[in-house]
């Protein structure tokens, strides 16, 4: 299935503006998902949203609700969107810090930033190649999916990886955790044994060298009991309310569909992506 953008606009250097597209670095559908079944009847669970004392209501009678002490602010969705952020449109990296000098505390999410087209091309590989020279990361602000992000932006292989920043409000104090440890000096033959124990098992990083065993696991035991006749089995229930807007899964088909992939093209892909 071919990638698609979750967010498209301009990467901005000063004056130059280049068009590109933002995609998710991470592969969800390498994992293994199920839905709840309702046992006795062998139909999905689905949830609705409900209001004390009212019952089931209706999406479009949903405001978002800012709680105070007196209760709630309610706020309009065109309120809301109304709000002009330049960040929406425009990736405008201010400030370059060493590459390295980003504690991998402070990293979210990774994305793969793109050029829109071939004449955008250009000046994406000089800003590419500049920061590989650098050595250095671009940062900036983006707004995508309703919040703003803070991002650092390097090189990754032939293109550029955008990675989502925690603000500094998110992270937590370590302080009052770290203070209990007792700062004393450790023992000198233990502390050589660790060294050398470490030196020895150094060597290059490579993702591909690690598998999610519990995932090959729960594979392993969906692909036998798939083979077992004792296995239970429901039939995926057609769409009771005539529309295919609830997007009821096939379970039985998703989970050939994720052995296929698990069993072809996944290697090659992890090492791609590395």
């Amino acid at each position: 299935m071919a990638s698609r953008a979750i967010w498209k606009g301009q990467l901005r250097l000063s004056l130059v503006s280049i068009p590109v597209e933002i995609h998710s670095a991470r592969n969800s559908s390498a994992r293994v998902s199920f839905r709840q079944i309702h046992k006795p009847s062998g139909k999905p669970v689905r949830y609705q949203k409900t209001v004390q004392g009212v019952g089931p209501i209706e999406s479009d009678d949903i405001m978002k609700g800012y709680e105070t002490d007196d209760g709630y602010i309610l706020l309009e969705k065109d309120e809301i969107d109304a709000i002009k952020l330049e960040t929406k449109k425009t990736l405008e990296l201010v400030q370059f810090v060493e590459a390295t000098e980003i504690a991998p505390i402070w990293f979210d999410r990774p994305y793969y930033v793109v050029p829109s087209d071939e004449l955008a091309e250009d000046a994406y590989r000089v800003v590419r190649d500049a920061l590989r020279q650098t050595k250095k990361a671009g940062l900036g602000q983006l707004t995508m999916r309703g919040k703003e992000y803070l991002c650092a932006l390097r090189p990754c292989g032939d293109g550029l990886l955008m990675e989502t920043l925690h603000y500094e409000r998110d992270i937590r104090d370590a302080d009052p955790l770290f203070s209990q440890i007792e700062d004393e000096a450790v023992d000198e033959e233990l502390l050589e044994v660790a060294t050398e124990l470490i030196g020895k098992k150094s060597a290059p990083f490579d993702a591909s060298a690690f598998e999610d065993h519990y995932a090959a696991a729960l594979r392993d035991l969906i692909d036998r009991k798939m083979k077992s006749k004792k296995t239970p089995r429901v039939e995926s229930p057609g769409d009771e309310s005539g529309s295919g807007a609830e997007n009821v899964v096939d379970l039985m088909d998703a989970l050939k569909k994720s052995l296929k992939q698990s069993k072809g093209g996944k290697t090659r892909s992890r090492k791609k992506a590395s």
